[in-house]
C-alpha cells in the first residue's frame, strides 16, 4: 500500500501547486485553524514558504518549479500538520503579532489575539499615549503583548506576570530578542501578587475559555497549555479577580483592557450595570473590552459580589 503523501513525487509541481494540494489535504483531513491562519490556503503557503526556507511574509514566484529535494521537504512539513495536528506556528517554531516576530513554542500559547491592531492602531485613540509611564500586561504568556506595547510606547516601561515558569522562560527569549531587558520586566505569579502600581494601563488577554467551549476545540488546541485557555464553567475566572483588584494597581484614570473572546456574553450577564466599552476591530476579532478606574470604583459594590458569587 502506497504510504499517503500531500505532494506526488516525481511530478513537476510549481508552488502554486503546492499550496492548492497542501490546502486541498487541509481541508480533506479537517484540520482547525485559527492559530496565526484563518483558512487551509493561507495556512499552506506558511507552510510550504517554511519547508522551502522562505518566510511566509516574502512574495514567492509561484510558477516557481519545485526540485525533488523541495517536494520532499515539503512533504515532511505537511504531513507533520496532518498527523500531528500541531498548530503551524508550533511546526515553524515563529509567528508574528503586531507586525513583531515572535519565537513560539509550546510552553506558550500561540499569539492571535485582535489587542495587536488596538496597540499598532495607536489605541485607537482611547489612550493619552504621552502619559503611559508605565503598562501590565496580566497573563503575558510568551510575552507578545507586553513587547508589542513597549515598542509603541517607547518611553514607558513594562510588567509582564504570568504564573507559569515555562511561559516566562519562553518569553525572556522573545523580550532579548527584541533588545528591550531594560524596559520589559518579567514576574512569576498570578495575576497582582507581585506587581506594584501605579498603571495608567493594564491590558490582558488572560484565560477566558468557558467548560463548553474547552470541549468543543479541535485538536489543534490539545498542543497549547490548557491553564492559557480554561477559566472555568462561565470563563471568567480571573476576569472576576482582574476586575475586582485593578483599581488597586491602576492610575487615577487609569485604563483596564482585557480580551473575554466568546466569553463577553457571560461579562454582560454577570456585569448588568458595568458600562463597558466593547472595541470594534477592522482586521477582525470581538469580545475586548475597556473600562477606566473610576467605572470600576463607581461599581465596586458590584464587582465584588460577582466575585464572591458563584458562576451562574
Amino acid at each position: 500500500m502506497t504510504e499517503f503523501v500531500v505532494l506526488p513525487a516525481g511530478t513537476e509541481l510549481t508552488i502554486e501547486d503546492a499550496i492548492r494540494l497542501a490546502a486541498a489535504a487541509f481541508d480533506a483531513h479537517e484540520l482547525t485553524f485559527g492559530h496565526g491562519t484563518d483558512d487551509a490556503v493561507s495556512e499552506a503557503s506558511w507552510l510550504v514558504q517554511f519547508a522551502l526556507g522562505r518566510s511566509p511574509l516574502d512574495a514567492p514566484d509561484y510558477r516557481q518549479v519545485l526540485s525533488a529535494s523541495e517536494i520532499e521537504q515539503c512533504n515532511k512539513v505537511l504531513l507533520r500538520r496532518i498527523r500531528e495536528r500541531l498548530p503551524a506556528a508550533y511546526i515553524t517554531g515563529t509567528t508574528w503579532f503586531a507586525g513583531l516576530p515572535f519565537r513560539a513554542d509550546q510552553r506558550a500559547l500561540v499569539p492571535r489575539s485582535p489587542l495587536a491592531e488596538f496597540i499598532v492602531g495607536d489605541f485607537f485613540g482611547l489612550v493619552d499615549v504621552s502619559g503611559i509611564k508605565r503598562v501590565l500586561d496580566l497573563c503575558t504568556g510568551g510575552g507578545c503583548i507586553a513587547i508589542a506595547c513597549a515598542a509603541v510606547l517607547p518611553h514607558a516601561l513594562v510588567d509582564a506576570s504570568d504564573l507559569s515558569a515555562d511561559a516566562l522562560a519562553l518569553a525572556a527569549l522573545n523580550v532579548a530578542d527584541h533588545q528591550l531587558q531594560d524596559r520589559v520586566r518579567l514576574i512569576q505569579c498570578g495575576l497582582f501578587d507581585e506587581v506594584d502600581g501605579p498603571y495608567e494601563l493594564i491590558i490582558s488577554n488572560p484565560p477566558y475559555v468557558d467548560q463548553s467551549d474547552i470541549d468543543a476545540m479541535g485538536a489543534e488546541f490539545s498542543h497549547e497549555p490548557l491553564m492559557g485557555l480554561a477559566a472555568g464553567e462561565d470563563g471568567l475566572d480571573l476576569v472576576r479577580e482582574m476586575l475586582f483588584f485593578a483599581p488597586e494597581y491602576l492610575s487615577d484614570n487609569g485604563l483596564l483592557v482585557v480580551e473575554v473572546g466568546n466569553s463577553a456574553a457571560a461579562v454582560e450577564r454577570v456585569y448588568p450595570n458595568v458600562p463597558f466599552e466593547w472595541l470594534e476591530f477592522v482586521s477582525g476579532g470581538t469580545g475586548v473590552f475597556i473600562v477606566d478606574r473610576p467605572t470600576l470604583l463607581q461599581h465596586r459594590d458590584e464587582l465584588k459580589a460577582a466575585r464572591e458569587k458563584s458562576p451562574l
